[in-house]
């Protein structure tokens, strides 16, 4: 194995502005775990509090979603592995990014969504949350009410992006991209 120049990856993610950084397996207590150190990064950037709870509870809808999502499936410690960062923006807008493996089809089904999702403004997204919100929930079904996407996306400033790239065995990588 090639030995890890970390300098080069420390002047990389400070030129991206990053200030976190994860990937591998991911569990209730890591997300807990990566939360307070988050919340802790947050507080000595001096981020308006507003933001701060947005931030945290963006990474939290998202990776509790990766977690859930790998659980369902019944996926090993390596399927279930997460990719997170949190970082700013040229205009200094903290930035929340993450991915997992999806069965493909899962991976379309959520890239319509984003989509579908884009093109709302807010008091349209308001709208849909409540809709949401309004509507039974089927007891047969794994996945949530579709709350937590619409949720991100109103707490975004800008519209979600969202990208698959297929890999082996029919799946794909997703990643997920809010900007707050």
């Amino acid at each position: 194995m090639d030995t890890i120049d970390l300098f080069a990856m420390r002047e990389r993610f400070d030129n991206q502005q990053i200030m976190l950084c994860f990937n591998g397996p991911i569990s209730r207590s890591l997300i807990e775990e990566i939360g307070n150190a988050l919340r802790n990064y947050l507080s000595a950037d001096h981020a308006h509090p507003s933001a701060a709870m947005d931030v945290f509870a963006v990474y939290i809808e998202m990776t509790q979603n990766i977690s859930h999502y790998a659980r369902v499936r019944g996926w090993s410690e390596q399927e279930s592995g997460a990719t997170v960062v949190v970082s700013r923006d040229e205009e200094g807008h903290y930035v929340v990014s993450a991915g997992n493996l999806v069965e493909h089809a899962d991976g379309e089904a959520l890239l319509q969504a984003v989509e579908d999702l884009a093109g709302l403004d807010k008091t349209e997204l308001k709208a849909r949350y409540k809709e949401q919100l309004r509507k039974p929930r089927d007891a047969e079904k794994t996945t949530g009410a579709g709350l937590g996407l619409i949720d991100i996306a109103r707490k975004s400033s800008q519209p979600l992006h969202a990208s698959l790239r297929p890999v082996a065995e029919g799946r794909g990588f997703l990643s997920l991209r809010a900007v707050i």
